[in-house]
């Protein structure tokens, strides 16, 4: 898949329907390249690496996550990932509200698997390694949920829901479970900190954002918030503005009428000049060349 063509999880997305509240996403990604910028979502999610290495951040522990492995987030986890080596890599993700695994009436299901997974009181390993005993399960039932959620046979949704409970059944009796309620208070500190700022950005990244104006959300001085940032994302904060941007970019011009100069001023850019530099460098493509080849997918 071209980079240019792939769509980014956003924080503000909506991960299936009220009626099947889960989102599956496939994709690949050059060396080096961010895979995902550092955020968070309501939404629990398993990634899969199907090929290559990922540096993955959840929170403020980094791990390489390597084929045939997982990684699970519990939803309001702050994440941040990237390719590792010279290969590049490829995964696939599945989005879910814990609200799918609900029972319509309070039971020992509930009680027993849901609550305390919902609560992170008992939750599933951060890293999911096939070397791990008992992991081996649960990477199986995440391979045949990436399988399901690909073929949508009739009743897939049944499937991905019976996965998913024998995969908090098998983790709860194999004494898998992890207890992540009550975390460090320092770690829990810096990562809202983090979170105010990150929301700042998305909320006011159409308008000029200083690097004077992130520090004092916290407060701190401007360099001490420049190396907070960086040792938090692993980016500056310019470029996590300018990732954040470019995302929000694309997004707009997936509409046709829209005129370029307009949505890189919605996007913050008030210099086309600079805004089609900055596209050009993240999406390997200009504006217009990427607004080409969507129209060219979609007429495909």
């Amino acid at each position: 898949m071209d980079q240019a063509m792939r769509s980014s999880l956003k924080e503000s997305k909506m991960h299936g329907n009220d009626y099947l509240p889960l989102g599956t996403y496939w994709y690949q990604y050059g060396p080096g390249e961010h895979v995902i910028d550092c955020h968070w979502h309501e939404e629990a999610e398993f990634f899969y690496c199907l090929q290559g290495e990922t540096m993955f951040q959840v929170d403020t522990d980094y791990f390489l996550v390597r084929a045939g492995e997982a990684v699970f987030i519990d939803g309001g986890d702050i994440h941040a990932a990237h390719a590792h080596g010279e290969q590049g890599c490829s995964f696939f993700s599945l989005v879910f509200d814990t609200r799918l695994l609900a029972s319509a009436h309070y039971d020992a299901v509930q009680e027993n698997l849901i609550l305390p997974l919902q609560e992170k009181k008992a939750t599933f390993p951060r890293h999911i390694q096939p070397r791990h005993p008992g992991m081996n399960a649960l990477l199986g039932h995440v391979h045949a949920i990436m399988q399901c959620c690909n073929d949508k046979s009739f009743g897939y949704e049944g499937a991905v829901k019976g996965h998913l409970y024998l995969m908090i059944a098998g983790m709860t009796a194999s004494g898998q479970a992890c207890n992540r309620q009550a975390g460090s208070r320092s770690d829990s500190f810096k990562i809202a900190r983090l979170k105010t700022v990150i929301q700042y950005i998305q909320d006011n990244f159409s308008h000029p954002i200083r690097l004077a104006e992130l520090a004092a959300l916290i407060p701190m001085s401007e360099g001490q918030f420049c190396r907070f940032f960086k040792s938090m994302t692993r980016q500056t904060p310019m470029d996590y503005i300018n990732a954040y941007r470019i995302r929000q970019a694309a997004e707009m011009l997936r509409n046709p009428d829209r005129k370029i100069s307009d949505v890189a001023l919605e996007a913050g850019y008030d210099n086309i000049s600079y805004f089609i530099r900055v596209f050009r460098k993240a999406m390997n493509c200009s504006p217009s060349e990427f607004r080409k080849r969507l129209l060219e997918q979609i007429e495909a």
